[in-house]
């Protein structure tokens, strides 16, 4: 807005109004155009992130579903007797003098560990469970596999010994 300045002059008694334009006020077209484009930049990069996070949104839930799947079959087997062999409690345990011998061989009764060897299963929709047993040394390294939707696989793996 141009400032209105008064102004008397000495040789006559008339005042005289000037118009003063003091600094340019407003924005011009370039200024403008360059404003769009570098919003229009940032709000593709913010656009771009908030779709990474969106898509990634379910990643946490689907691998915790898959390891407490792993896990509820990992106890499950870890609960069960070393052999079919074995007694209830473990003692003597089935190498010992006077036991049966181990006979580290799966059966369908699903009573001892080593009747989960090369078990699967589907405990969700799109999720595949399987178990793999392998014995050195009167211990069974147990190791529970789930692959996700997604194709990641997660494995846990504990050790059952004879006692």
């Amino acid at each position: 807005m141009p400032l209105l300045i008064k102004s008397t002059q000495t040789k006559s008694a008339q005042t005289k109004s000037v118009l003063i334009n003091s600094a340019q006020r407003g924005v011009s077209l370039i200024e403008l155009i360059v404003f769009i484009v570098v919003v229009s930049i940032a709000l593709l990069a913010l656009v771009g992130v908030y779709q990474q996070a969106t898509v990634n949104n379910t990643d946490p839930i689907i691998r915790l579903r898959a390891l407490e799947s792993a896990q509820s079959l990992l106890d499950e087997i870890i609960a069960l007797k070393y052999d079919e062999a074995t007694p209830t409690g473990g003692i003597p345990a089935c190498p010992a003098v006077g036991a049966d011998a181990c006979t580290n061989t799966p059966d369908s009764n699903m009573n001892d560990v080593d009747d989960y060897h090369l078990y699967s299963d589907e405990p969700y929709a799109n999720y595949r469970r399987s178990v793999s047993v392998t014995a050195a040394n009167n211990i069974k390294l147990i190791t529970v596999s789930v692959t996700t939707p997604t194709g990641e696989t997660f494995l846990l793996s504990a050790e059952r010994a004879n006692f």
